[in-house]
């Protein structure tokens, strides 16, 4: 076991959004309800209701101590909470839901993180309409209600969200993280695939009856990410770091998990970890094997998962997809996930856990929930006019073109066909600071 590789793996992953939280987290306004957001950045028509249920993943196993050294894998019990949000009836009622996590931040007492949202609790379903279903799978050490605003959003658009706790081992120190991110490693896309077939093929809450089983949507970030694309059918490569490195039970479970795609039809992965020269997870030719529509979002100074040498390879290797690839310019790796508060005596570390250096938080939400939903609406509900959203007339968003007369006012009003210069469903001088490539990527004007 090179330990040293295995360890600079992850020791950016736990300076990361993905890895841990903050000291003191309070509620934001939720970011669709803001008003610089783009059109489909807004909330949805929907009332939204929301709850958990527990799954029992079988036939599962774990890395422990012990098997790093002796290769042995030991049967575990697995058992995974799922956050729900789904399309409630619009005469439902109560108090919004409020989303609490106990944070483990090693060497520190567990703080516990709020997040204020707009789903109600156990709201009776909506009924007579039957919709797509999203799963969500956050990153390293991340939570089931990280990203909450991103799944009530989508709710509130017409989907079912289905958003997995991984429940990540602790680390504390290097040994227990080796051992803590190898089990990550494998565990990632099983979980998906598990809760995917339980959501799909057992019995379902009334809030889950509507549910489209031809209409399924994937979300992943980094982590899950990483696992997020071996579900859509992008098999492991385990002749180098960092799966050789795992025990070769694992390996072999790994590799017959991962034999089949799973059954999904559109895929979206925020800054995916797998991709970098040092710990690339697949062969260009495995991911070319994707053959669902793909959107890649990444930060282009994203030091954690390399977005040139990782991001940028992941795309351009998926030949197979419909794909596309939006960048945030100047941003790290913590491009997505809710817009925490913190108190101004905050110790950094908290701040590098959950902001970016240059984006706020906010302002990415907005823009995450408005393409997200464009590229779900257009691939899984069949709504051709989102393509528009998509296909912008230029990579750079910085090139739009909107003239401003003399004494105009702008007034917020969102570009649109009359527009064809500009983004559509950006506000004029609004649309900067992004690159979307469709297929082969070009180089932005």
């Amino acid at each position: 076991m090179k330990k040293r590789t295995m360890a600079m793996g992850v020791a950016g992953l736990l300076i990361a959004g993905g890895a841990a939280g903050a000291y003191i987290v309070s509620p934001t306004i939720h970011a669709g309800q803001t008003g610089e957001a783009p059109e489909l950045g807004r909330t949805g028509d929907y009332v939204i209701g929301t709850f958990e249920k527990d799954f029992a993943l079988s036939d599962r196993t774990a890395i422990g101590t012990a098997g790093l050294l002796t290769g042995n894998i030991e049967p575990v019990g697995r058992t995974l909470t799922v956050r729900f949000w789904y399309p409630a009836t619009d005469t439902a009622d109560g108090e919004a839901a409020s989303y609490t996590h106990m944070m483990a931040i090693p060497d520190k007492d567990a703080i516990e993180v709020v997040t204020g949202g707009i789903a109600l609790p156990d709201a009776p379903a909506l009924e007579g309409e039957t919709f797509p279903l999203i799963v969500m799978s956050h990153g390293y050490r991340g939570w089931n209600t990280q990203f909450s605003n991103l799944g009530e959003h989508i709710a509130s658009r017409g989907y079912i969200v289905a958003s997995i706790d991984h429940a990540d081992m602790p680390a504390e120190g290097l040994p227990s993280l080796l051992v803590s991110f190898g089990n990550v490693l494998v565990d990632r896309t099983q979980d998906q695939r598990q809760i995917l077939s339980l959501i799909l093929n057992g019995p379902r809450e009334p809030q889950l009856a509507a549910i489209d089983p031809e209409k399924v949507g994937l979300i992943g970030y980094s982590m899950g990410g990483y696992g997020a694309l071996a579900t859509a059918g992008a098999a492991y490569d385990f002749s180098k770091e960092p799966l050789s490195n795992i025990p070769e039970q694992a390996q072999q479970q790994l590799a017959n998990a991962t034999s089949e795609a799973a059954p999904i039809d559109a895929l979206v992965t925020f800054a995916p970890w797998g991709g970098a020269p040092d710990n690339r997870a697949w062969t260009a030719d495995s991911l070319a094997k994707i053959d669902v529509p793909t959107l890649v979002v990444s930060g282009n100074q994203d030091d954690v998962v390399d977005f040139e040498a990782g991001v940028r390879w992941i795309y351009d290797s998926l030949q197979g997809t419909d794909r596309r690839l939006l960048v945030f310019r100047e941003a790290r790796h913590n491009i997505v996930g809710n817009d925490f508060t913190l108190p101004a005596d905050a110790d950094f570390v908290a701040t590098e856990f959950l902001k970016e250096p240059v984006w706020r938080s906010d302002r990415l939400n907005a823009i995450n929930q408005h393409f997200v939903t464009a590229f779900l609406d257009l691939h899984l509900k069949g709504d051709g006019d989102k393509a528009a959203y998509l296909n912008v007339p230029r990579p750079d968003s910085n090139a739009s073109q909107w003239p401003i007369g003399f004494r105009e006012q702008l007034n917020g009003k969102y570009a649109g066909s009359d527009q064809p210069d500009h983004w559509n469903g950006f506000q004029r001088r609004w649309a900067v600071g992004l690159e979307l490539y469709s297929g082969d990527r070009t180089t932005a004007e």
